[in-house]
């Protein structure tokens, strides 16, 4: 099979068509789906800045233990590039819609026994161990819960409408991590023995009715239309990891780029910020879970319409739009976080999130699945998207927490004076900030492409550009 097939023979398929009625199943399936699949996982995000620490590294420090805290949410990213390359082939080879309901099984099924697990004081060293066993579980589940749900959205919906329509999945997991922090807030609220009561253990067990309803949705679901399509021209590509790595590297490089800062900022913000405002300056009650709730309903009018903008205006001008809201908001953010302000801290981290970086996000929704050709498109939007997870998502509180550490330790341990790491934790997003902003001026304009064309996006840009050069080289020769 080679991979240079035109599209126009797709064209008469008509079986292969999704009807109106095919589409709103999928986006309703899709965006749900990722709701109760990311309610789990914004479970794990907020567990591991307000109990996991105490609950299973007791024997740390308080700096210590969030940061061996935040490792177990790092291993969660670490192992999500292998798991989107198992369900990226999987997907490509066997359908998105096998992938998308075997990733809200394993996902569910994790969670839930998280909730089970016994204490340090019960089990020792078995209960981290145990911990990270699960967290590398649903880490393997989400490697491919987001490529695949954008994936299929993308594939659904015909030209004109796919920014908006392929966005709802990813609010879907606003809505999660609505859900997630809205029971949190029930749970912590009022109460000063959640982690002696168990009281944390009951939204996770709830995870069991998210694996009943999610799986109800996604078998009910029909094929995508790209993918069936590819099997009646019998183009279904064997090996798609290798055809991703032979014919994509370049856009593979642009992926992970445009990811970094909004994949590293939701980290920052969603993880970081959190503990930082809690353990750090010092704010009380369930300060932090009320600024989850703030920032994930703002970004649930936000990444619809940055969706619906990239329609409109284009993919790569949104994406970078919002890119530099996050990059002018870093430095005054995170100050307002160090004053130590109720109010002002939640409604700056909910405009930095809901808006800059969720901005990013709703709009990737459908940028990253058109960048890729059809054979291999699941494959590269996972690798992509998961590679950078590990390099900025996974690793951004870790190394937060260590730069608090660190100006803790420079102040002769005086634990107040890790307000100031507002500074330095500034200059690490704005780092990843820039390099979207860089990667946003190397990527194509995806906007209304045939999906059912083999070819990367970028390889299609760089051939035009290349004949663009030649004519140009051409014409100014005769003219001379």
């Amino acid at each position: 099979m080679t991979d240079d097939h035109p599209a126009s023979d797709t064209a008469t398929l008509p079986e292969a068509q999704a009807h109106k009625k095919d589409l709103h199943r999928a986006a309703w399936a899709c965006s749900l789906g990722s709701a109760l699949e990311y309610y789990d996982f914004a479970l794990y995000t907020l567990a591991s800045a307000l109990i996991f620490g105490p609950l299973f590294f007791p024997e740390q420090t308080r700096a210590m233990s969030l940061i061996a805290s935040f490792g177990t949410y790092f291993l969660g990213f670490a192992i999500r590039p292998l798991g989107g390359v198992l369900f990226g082939m999987i997907g490509d080879r066997v359908g998105r819609k096998f992938v998308l309901a075997s990733t809200v099984l394993l996902m569910g099924i994790s969670s839930t026994l998280i909730g089970a697990l016994p204490s340090f004081h019960q089990v020792g060293y078995w209960a981290p161990v145990l911990l990270v066993i699960l967290r590398l579980l649903q880490g393997l589940g989400a490697g491919a819960e987001q490529a695949g749900a954008a994936v299929m959205m993308t594939e659904y919906v015909p030209e004109g409408r796919r920014g908006f329509y392929a966005a709802l999945p990813f609010l879907g997991i606003q809505l999660g991590t609505i859900l997630a922090a809205v029971v949190y807030f029930l749970v912590v609220s009022g109460n000063d023995n959640v982690i002696e009561s168990g009281l944390w253990r009951w939204p996770f067990f709830s995870s069991v009715v998210i694996v009943a309803l999610g799986l109800y949705m996604r078998m009910s679901l029909k094929e995508s239309p790209t993918f069936i399509r590819l099997k009646a021209l019998k183009r279904v590509c064997v090996n798609p990891l290798k055809s991703a790595m032979e014919h994509s590297k370049p856009t593979l490089l642009i992926g992970i780029g445009l990811r970094l800062g909004e994949n590293g900022g939701s980290s920052i913000y969603q993880a970081l910020a959190v503990s930082y405002i809690v353990g750090v300056v010092g704010l009380q009650g369930p300060v932090g879970v009320l600024t989850l709730i703030c920032a994930a309903s703002l970004g649930a009018i936000t990444v619809p319409i940055a969706g619906k903008l990239s329609d409109h205006f284009g993919r790569v001008v949104v994406y970078r739009a919002f890119a530099l809201v996050q990059l002018a908001l870093a430095f005054p953010v995170w100050w307002v976080l160090s004053l130590g302000n109720v109010a002002a801290s939640i409604i700056a981290i909910s405009i930095a999130l809901g808006i800059g970086t969720w901005g990013m996000f709703g709009t990737q929704a459908a940028l990253l699945p058109e960048l890729f050709g059809s054979r291999h498109r699941y494959m590269g939007v996972s690798i992509a998207r998961e590679a950078s997870a590990v390099i900025a998502g996974g690793i951004a509180p870790m190394i937060g927490a260590g730069i608090i550490a660190l100006v803790v330790a420079s102040h002769d341990g005086d634990a107040s004076a890790g307000i100031g790491a507002w500074l330095p934790i500034a200059c690490y997003l704005t780092l990843l900030t820039l390099i979207t902003l860089y990667a946003t001026f190397k990527t194509p304009e995806t906007l209304n492409r045939d999906l059912d064309e083999a070819r990367d996006a970028w390889e299609i840009a760089h051939e035009a550009s290349a004949v663009h050069v030649q004519l140009a080289s051409a014409i100014g020769t005769r003219t001379a």
